[in-house]
Formats: C-alpha cells, structure tokens, sequence
C-alpha cells in the first residue's frame, strides 16, 4: 500500500509499513530529535521524500474552496494531499481539515490516534449583520456592514 504521511507520524511513533512517502514541507516542519531520528529510521527503511505536481496542489485547492477549508488549511496541508492524490496513496493524518479536502478528493485516510473526522460542508455568517454567505469573503469582512465573518458548521 502505497502512503504519505503527515508529521503527526513522526510525532507519534505510528508504525507506518508499504510504500512511504512524504513531502519536503514536512521534513521542515521536524525539528526535535525524536522526530528526526524517526525520520531517519523510516528514511533508512525506504520512505521516499517527493514534492507534489504543480496541477494537484491546484486541484487541492480548489476542493478546499469548495468545502470552506481554505483558511484553515496551510501549505504543507495541501502538499500532503496534492502528493497523496498524484501517488494514489492513502494519507496518514490525525488533522481534521486534511481529512475533510481529502474526503472531497476522494482520497483515502488513515488517522492516527483520533477517530476519523466526518465530512463537513461550512458556512460563513457576518458577526454584525447576521448575512450568509457562500464562501469566504476577501479580507474575512462582511461587504454590507464590515463586521468579520465566522465560519460555522451547516
């Protein structure tokens, strides 16, 4: 089975067996020493660190719009999940928001040490003048009357 792992397996001791792969974003992101040496094991027992296409980081993104995790999701994020959907790989992930594009990609998930996260569709409401939107205003600000717009469940 081919597999991307986020840096929570690094974190967390996972086992992680098969085809291993993981994105430069990552590696950045390993900054104590257990989890580098971690990284070195699994390195040593094959994971491979690859960067994603340019056209699935795209396609991420636009499944991130779609489902209301745009803000919420950043840039190591999508290219876990830009990698997982290139490779055809099940991403290994314990982040909710990750989860959510990936079920919208129809990319397949292994979480960690927390429950799998349900789909969710969001709304977003102005704090000030109750409107609802579609999709997240630029700038996070209401265009009626200026308050911040909240982000809720459906």
């Amino acid at each position: 089975m081919k597999c991307v792992l986020d840096s929570s397996v690094f974190f967390l001791d996972y086992p992680a067996d098969g085809e291993c792969y993981t994105t430069p974003s990552v590696v950045d992101e390993l900054v104590d020493l257990k989890s580098k040496c971690r990284f070195d094991l699994l390195v040593s027992a094959g994971l491979a660190v690859q960067a994603p296409e340019k056209g699935d980081l795209a396609r991420v993104k636009e499944a991130a719009q779609k489902t209301g995790d745009v803000s919420v999701i950043s840039a190591t994020d999508c290219d876990l999940l830009a990698l997982a959907l290139g490779l055809g790989a099940t991403i290994f992930t314990d982040d909710f928001a990750i989860q959510n594009v990936a079920a919208a990609l129809k990319i397949p998930v292994q979480p960690l040490r927390q429950r799998a996260a349900k789909p969710v569709a969001w709304k977003y409401r102005c704090s000030g003048c109750g409107r609802y939107y579609k999709t997240e205003m630029p700038g996070g600000e209401c265009p009626v009357c200026g308050a911040a717009i909240r982000r809720k469940l459906k």
